[in-house]
């Protein structure tokens, strides 16, 4: 059972926009030694907007061949369209990711039925464990407690990544989901409540950039060390809140560059940190005791 710490992974880029694979498979190295439970290739944080399918299937690819079994690669393949995700899912299991991350379809806003038959469709078409997505902060569309009680009768269909930050609307759903099927917070500021309620991680904006600590704060939680996980989360807070200050990932991508992990390369319509945001991301990065470094050593697409 996927567990812990889930880093929504940040896309590395060059200053030409073209992804830096090499810088991409550092940074999986670098998780990997820092104690990250798991990826998720290609979600918000990775730019899945404006990431091409081309692009996108590749993402997938080189993570699972390069994670070798390492780390646990969940595949971000989601879309507003049924058939689009359907075809990014068939690419993961391709790959052989070991789950996929589907988020609620944007922008067309459909009904709780249009929702329920959207991710069943997926489930049915592709024989591979997922996890639903519920941002409505982002998507408009709401995945309701009942239409998520409804998919967890599907059989791959294995828990949800909820993005509500509504703690009463979490443990409601933790109360009656299933066994088997897990919930992960999407909200890295009320994740730890919803740990100490029986959830079963984050799937974490803030592990990009202090990947140790929220391994540690994840593992007091699951563990019920909650004196411990308390105190490395008030060291926490402020990443948690800090690197939302513009739309996620402007600040994350800004913090990784600033630990010498990743170049500076961001896609339209995204633009860089705004320079008025610099010492605000920074000071949270002190808070959690990260420094500037020189950062990774990067040879063929290892690290050094």
């Amino acid at each position: 059972m996927l567990s812990g710490s889930i880093v929504a992974i940040v896309t590395p880029m060059q200053d030409d926009n073209r992804i830096d694979f090499a810088r991409f498979r550092a940074l999986m190295d670098f998780h990997v030694a820092e104690g990250t439970d798991a990826i998720v290739v290609v979600g918000t944080t990775g730019e899945s907007p404006t990431v091409d399918f081309d692009e996108h299937k590749e993402l997938i690819r080189v993570a699972v061949e390069h994670a070798q079994g390492r780390i646990p690669i969940i595949a971000g393949t989601g879309g507003n369209s049924t058939a689009e995700a359907i075809e990014l899912t068939e690419a993961a299991k391709k790959a052989r990711a070991d789950a996929c991350l589907s988020v609620v379809p944007y922008y067309n806003k459909p009904t709780q039925e249009g929702l329920y038959r959207h991710f069943r469709t997926i489930a049915e078409a592709v024989d591979i464990e997922q996890i639903v997505y519920n941002v409505p902060g982002r998507t408009v569309a709401d995945l309701a407690n009942e239409t998520t009680l409804r998919l967890a009768q599907v059989p791959n269909i294995i828990g949800i990544k909820d993005a509500t930050a509504n703690i009463e609307r979490g443990s409601e759903l933790l109360r009656r989901a299933p066994n088997g099927f897990s919930v992960y917070s999407g909200d890295d500021a009320s994740g730890l409540a919803l740990m100490l309620l029986g959830g079963k991680g984050i799937i974490s904006v803030t592990a990009n950039a202090a990947p140790r600590l929220m391994h540690e704060m994840c593992s007091a939680a699951l563990a019920g060390d909650l004196k411990k996980a308390r105190e490395l989360n008030f060291k926490l807070l402020g990443l948690h809140t800090k690197l939302f200050v513009e739309a996620n990932p402007i600040p994350v991508k800004w913090a990784v560059a600033q630990m010498g992990l990743i170049g500076m390369g961001i896609r339209l319509p995204l633009t860089p940190l705004s320079q008025q945001f610099h010492e605000v991301v920074r000071e949270a990065m002190r808070q959690a005791d990260i420094t500037p470094s020189s950062g990774l050593r990067v040879v063929e697409g290892k690290t050094g």
